[in-house]
């Protein structure tokens, strides 16, 4: 029992479960410095390939800028077709404040918008009537510039009371024609004769020419004639023309939507065809 028992025994035992310490780190560094050594050797590689790649790639993104900018050129007429057909922002605008004129159009000058202020606002100030005079490019909510202008005037005055003294001309300049209403104090004031005779006069005559701005100040200043009473200044004399369409044909349009197809494929080709064979070129080089 002495032996079995005896403290020595219990050596090999406790030999056998101690943990074991773990070796130094110093056996990590070499591989750790391979590792930097390798990597130091890649940056210092990198330089003679990424010039190249920076090459193709700004001549890549110049070569599609041009090609956006390009396409943008050929799409701008009909953005500009549907940005300019604003009569719904004249509706919800309101009457003018600081002036008489809302020349949507663009095509007053800008004598000529004095000319009406100046007009007008003696005109409102001796006889009470506030006429407000209205350009738009082409209508699509309406069919004529007639219904547009009562439009206009409901819009504006919705009571009786407010639209009773205000009269208001229109003119739409893709469809060379205008129009003139009124709230019923106003017309009976012109006259059925004067109304008829500027809105067939003054307004279409005038506009066929491109004469826009003679056009909306000849029929104001006939209008102002007839609510003083003096004698009507009378209008241009109509000539003979044949009035042209406003609408492109059939074959028109498909004539341009192939030029246009063709343009922008042109572009996209150039765009992307053109660098991918600048860089398989380099590459089968190499």
């Amino acid at each position: 029992m002495e032996t079995i028992l005896s403290p020595t025994s219990f050596c090999p035992l406790l030999k056998t479960h101690l943990p074991r310490h773990p070796k130094s780190n110093s056996s990590l560094k070499p591989i750790f410095c391979a590792l930097k050594k390798q990597s130091l050797q890649s940056v210092q590689q990198q330089p003679s390939y990424k010039p190249t790649t920076s090459w193709l790639s700004n001549v890549h993104q110049g070569i599609a800028a041009l090609a956006i900018s390009l396409a943008l050129n050929f799409t701008l007429p009909i953005l500009t077709d549907a940005a300019l057909a604003s009569e719904f922002d004249v509706l919800n605008d309101g009457p003018p404040k600081d002036s008489y004129v809302i020349d949507d159009a663009g095509v007053l000058s800008r004598v000529t918008k004095s000319d009406l202020k100046r007009l007008l606002s003696d005109l409102e100030f001796r006889k009470g009537y506030h006429i407000n005079v209205v350009t738009v490019r082409k209508l699509t909510s309406k069919a004529d510039a007639f219904e547009y202008a009562d439009q206009v005037l409901e819009k504006w005055y919705p009571t009786i009371e407010e639209g009773n003294n205000k009269g208001i001309i229109v003119l739409v300049t893709s469809q060379k024609e205008g129009a003139v209403t009124g709230g019923p104090d106003f017309i009976k004031a012109v006259g059925d004769s004067i109304l008829d005779a500027t809105v067939s006069e003054n307004l279409p005559v005038l506009a066929v020419d491109e004469k826009y701005n003679e056009a909306v100040y000849s029929a104001a200043k006939r209008l102002a004639s007839a609510v003083d009473g003096l004698p009507d200044p009378g209008g241009p004399q109509a000539k003979d023309y044949k009035r042209e369409s406003n609408f492109k044909t059939k074959e028109e349009t498909d004539e341009k939507r192939g030029q246009f197809t063709l343009v922008v494929g042109g572009l996209l080709v150039i765009a992307f065809v053109v660098p991918m064979a600048q860089y398989f070129a380099y590459v089968s080089k190499k």
